[in-house]
């Protein structure tokens, strides 16, 4: 199983939130909510185009203030998503984690977490392939490692871009949304990206994942 870290933790609303913080100070005015449709699931070089289409100039000089203040608010404020924990600890089958952040912001949020331990060694960042998502090589890379059939293995994103990934390398895509998301048309979105499952929350995941076959240590139902 594949997941994306968006998915186990709520990273993206921090990142949003510090982003539209930090342009402030830069002359580009994006909301939190703007900042969040605009960037969930990108690489930094789709980030750098976006933000300079936009009037950003001095990119190098905002991202370092960003990442600092991200950073910080990680720190601080980083939860794992609710009830994604148990579900992890439950699961009887390889999973890694997939994402379009370098490992130094995966090491300084999911790397936080006792998330971490769970995965070892197989936290996969977009540094590790020649293209990041939505191109395929990041879920291939994973399915690699575990010498797993993309047919028989599952891929969990809550962006577009990770759900065009999924279905690229040939693997069951599973939108995830989280409850406290705000975007009105996430279903829409994933599902035009090509999510065979939508789902909300760490228990409708927990039936899909089940519906799906994958392995449980415990027959039960998430509470």
């Amino acid at each position: 199983m594949i997941v994306r870290d968006g998915v186990l933790i709520d990273s993206e609303s921090i990142a949003a939130r510090t982003i539209s913080e930090t342009l402030v100070d830069f002359g580009v005015t994006m909301s939190q909510r703007e900042a969040l449709d605009a960037f969930v699931g990108k690489s930094e070089k789709g980030m750098i185009a976006d933000l300079r289409s936009r009037g950003l100039d001095d990119y190098e000089k905002s991202a370092s203030y960003w990442r600092k203040n991200l950073f910080a608010t990680f720190a601080l404020d980083l939860k794992i998503s609710e009830g994604i924990e148990t579900l992890i600890q439950q699961l009887d089958a390889p999973v890694c984690v997939t994402s379009n952040n370098s490992h130094d912001r995966l090491k300084r949020s999911l790397g936080t977490t006792s998330l971490w331990a769970r995965f070892g060694m197989h936290v996969y960042s977009a540094e590790d392939v020649a293209r990041p998502k939505p191109a395929p090589d990041l879920g291939l890379h994973c399915l690699s490692r575990f010498n797993a059939r993309p047919e028989l293995s599952v891929m969990i994103d809550d962006s577009t871009h990770g759900i065009q990934a999924a279905v690229a390398a040939g693997v069951t895509a599973i939108g995830f949304i989280d409850p406290n998301d705000p975007r009105p048309n996430s279903e829409q979105i994933l599902r035009d990206g090509g999510a065979k499952i939508v789902v909300t929350g760490s228990k409708e995941l927990h039936r899909a994942l089940k519906s799906l076959s994958v392995p449980f240590r415990s027959s039960e139902c998430l509470k």
